[in-house]
């Protein structure tokens, strides 16, 4: 072990291969109050340790140490026979059921499982469920509004995800309500309780229900996701058994059911308590966006899982034998500041796409798009619905454990009482918005100043561009797999351009030089958006400070104030005159009403004169460099005006991102050995986007090299890694890589797709 799991407190005796350590206990009292700082006091101390709870098993609490657990299936295991005995070997302790396919696999057993459930749940799959989603979220929250009072987990977080992934599944209506409930039982009951025993006989009749189900489909497909399971066929030729579809489609039940209900329930509470969170949600509803994986992160469902491990090893210095278990709770590693900043607190605007809450490697959730499809519109609903509602604390029921699952079992909460929309009757497109990806090109470049670039998009076929409001930005994908974040400087009533704006940072991590060198009337960009996490609210009056390219917002927002009529004062401010973009353009709009600020020729503005000079109905605007946004919000917090103040921080999340030099990429052809195919990859195009062309099914999610979704086999080629999960011995071998992000060092890659 290293020195510092050597230095454990009294709490954790120093752990050897033949000496347990007895107080750690991810089930015990100690642990349900407080799961994050339980685990904190672990990671300070003793991070790997021996434990003799539940039979013995060793307990890890870092994010490196649990993704390298749950990436190698070849010496920790997932699969009962491994275990040994009888219960799922996938967590602690063990626990009855039958077995799951595939999560209580390894590779290579449970890839023909996964590629058979895969192509039902990729993004476009899941995108053409959300009518349905929004239709059954519509209808659930229709049954109570009008009361003014709901039990969110019995009302709307448990059957709404019940009703979605049964009706796509294809169940009838009449068995939804009949199988929600035990579903959740399973999840919120203590092993033994009457709860669990009526839970444990609602899964007997579950797997009865799925076996007549898939001979209804067999003999009359209707197009549900059971007709397409049942159809498919073995690479053997033969139709998959019964008893593997029960397994499967069992498990997708249950991923798709309780896990959503604690997410979302959990999300309920945390934004009953902080009203200023909900009311930045209901204000810039495109928020919820980003904030999705910030909520998962915080309130992961699932808080741990476990492995057996096949043959001796070590664990962060630890020495680990074969057939011991071991425990990777998701919620610790995502609680861990070497990847996360103050873990402990919730940014609605945190780049949190390294979260765990879906796991990791060949047992990352597969229905990751649905779960976040179905909790963003039951969050949206709730805020335009019934956005004053608040949780009555005192009848909070939490689950009796959270070792495992964490959840609540009861949310009571009062509202304003509202009207039905009758879904059912009218139809309903999703409330909640959608992340798609939209191709456009440069239409033009110019150069605003010698660092700053900006830029003209338009769709290549001449077609107007989805409306956007001052405040908004475009996700700007490159051509590396880069994803930066851009705000809109142009004119709304443009609908047939975007214009943003770059500044050339040489010392960054390559985004911005990237834009700059591709500069060119023609190149295709792909994008997402607009969206806006910083609206311009209805104010009496604007004070609009803006700092270098944080001009780009405040130059929409100031032009809609002068349309509207709204007084405005707007300080802009740079380190020379020179470096300003846009001070031309904005004299010419804002005239007396603007204060030229270049630090060389005034110095720093004086930020409590100026809003000393503000009405107390002022909504104050700031956009600018990071010290700049601390110093307003500091003098804003001095003078009692915080609650008059927005500003917007782009979170790049770029801070383990690879480096390399975009201008050395290659052309490249990527051959597919299962279709046959052959493709060519351009320089200027993302692997990715050249395979999802031609393959159905592709498996991908954060699209940025880390999440691990993507991970593919390479049987041939030199890959050029550009990910940031995979080890430097596993680069090395290039046996596998990120398809999202990465590209090629020889002239071909061969590809297990």
């Amino acid at each position: 072990m290293t020195e510092q799991q050597r230095t454990a407190p009294a709490a954790a005796q120093t752990a050897t291969a033949d000496r347990p350590v007895a107080p750690f206990d991810h089930h015990s009292a100690e642990c349900n109050t407080d799961p994050v700082g339980y685990y904190r006091e672990f990671r300070q101390t003793c991070p790997v340790g021996r434990t003799d709870a539940h039979g013995g098993f060793v307990y890890t609490t870092r994010y490196a140490d649990v993704v390298r657990i749950a990436r190698d299936d070849d010496t920790f295991s997932s699969a009962r026979a491994t275990a040994g005995g009888d219960g799922t070997a996938i967590v602690i302790p063990r626990g009855p059921g039958l077995e799951q396919y595939p999560i209580e696999l390894d590779p290579p057993a449970a890839t023909g499982y996964r590629d058979l459930i895969n192509p039902l749940l990729t993004q476009d799959a899941v995108a053409e469920l959300a009518p349905m989603v929004a239709r059954h979220t519509t209808r659930v929250v229709d049954a109570f509004i009008a009361e003014g009072s709901v039990d969110f987990v019995r009302d709307l977080t448990n059957p709404l995800p019940a009703a979605v992934t049964l009706d796509w599944l294809g169940f009838p209506e009449s068995d939804w309500a009949k199988l929600a409930g035990p579903i959740h039982d399973i999840f919120a009951a203590l092993p033994g309780s009457e709860r669990a025993v009526r839970g444990a006989a609602g899964l007997a009749y579950l797997d009865q229900r799925i076996r007549e189900l898939i001979v209804e489909r067999r003999a009359v497909p209707t197009g549900d996701a059971v007709s397409y399971l049942a159809a498919q066929r073995r690479p053997d030729g033969e139709l998959f058994a019964a008893d593997e579809l029960v397994s499967v489609i069992g498990l997708l039940i249950a991923g798709g059911v309780d896990t959503t209900t604690s997410l979302t329930g959990s999300t309920l509470v945390h934004l009953s308590r902080h009203p200023d969170d909900r009311q930045r949600l209901i204000e810039s509803p495109d928020l919820l966006l980003t904030a999705t994986d910030e909520f998962l992160r915080v309130f992961a469902p699932s808080q741990s899982m476990a492995r057996t491990v096949r043959t001796d090893t070590e664990v962060g210095g630890c020495p680990v034998a074969a057939g011991e278990r071991v425990l990777i709770p998701w919620v610790a590693a995502n609680h861990d500041p070497v990847v996360f900043p103050e873990p402990e607190q919730l940014r609605l605007d945190r780049d949190a796409a390294r979260h765990l809450s879906f796991g990791i490697g060949s047992h990352r959730c597969a229905g990751a798009h649905l779960a976040r499809l179905m909790f963003r519109e039951m969050i949206t609903q709730v805020l335009t619905r019934l956005p004053d509602f608040r949780v009555v604390e005192e009848g909070l029921v939490a689950y009796p454990t959270r070792g495992n699952q964490s959840g609540w079992d009861a949310i009571p909460a009062v509202f304003t009482p509202g009207p039905r929309r009758d879904a059912d009757a009218a139809g309903t497109r999703p409330t909640a918005s959608l992340t798609g990806d939209r191709e456009l090109v440069m239409a033009a470049t110019a150069t605003a100043t010698d660092e700053v670039l900006e830029v003209r998009l338009a769709d290549p076929t001449g077609a107007e561009l989805p409306p956007w409001a001052p405040g908004a930005h475009l996700e700007v994908r490159l051509p590396s797999g880069r994803v930066r974040q851009y705000s809109l400087c142009g004119d709304p009533a443009d609908t047939r351009h975007y214009r943003i704006a770059a500044l050339r940072e040489p010392a960054g991590r390559g985004g911005s030089v990237e834009l700059h060198t591709l500069a060119r009337a023609g190149v295709a960009l792909s994008v997402r958006g607009p969206r806006n996490h910083f609206p311009l609210v209805d104010a009496p009056a604007y004070l609009f400070l803006a700092g270098g390219i944080g001009i780009t917002p405040i130059l929409a927002m100031a032009r809609e104030a002068d349309r509207r009529g709204v007084p405005f004062h707007l300080v802009y401010g740079g380190r020379t005159r020179a470096s300003m973009a846009f001070v031309d353009e904005v004299t010419a709009l804002a005239g007396d009403r603007v204060t030229l600020l270049p630090q060389d020729e005034a110095g720093l503005p004086d930020l409590r004169a100026l809003l000393d000079a503000t009405g107390p109905g002022t909504a104050v605007y700031c956009c600018g460099p990071t010290g700049m946004i601390d110093a307003v919000e500091r003098v804003c917090a001095e003078t009692d005006r915080s609650g008059q103040l927005h500003v917007e921080r782009f979170t790049a999340g770029d801070d383990l991102e690879v480096a390399f030099d975009p201008a050395a990429n290659t052309e490249f052809e990527v051959h597919l050995a299962r279709t046959g195919a052959t493709l060519r990859v351009p320089r200027d195009r993302r692997m990715i986007d050249v395979l999802r062309e031609v393959v159905p099914g592709l498996t991908y999610d954060c699209e940025k090299g880390y999440c691990g979704a993507c991970e593919t086999r390479v049987l041939a080629g030199t890959p050029e890694h550009r990910d940031s999960l995979l080890t430097d011995e596993e680069r090395a071998a290039g046996r596998s890589m990120m398809i999202c992000v990465g590209r090629c060092h020889s002239e071909r890659l061969v590809l297990d797709l």
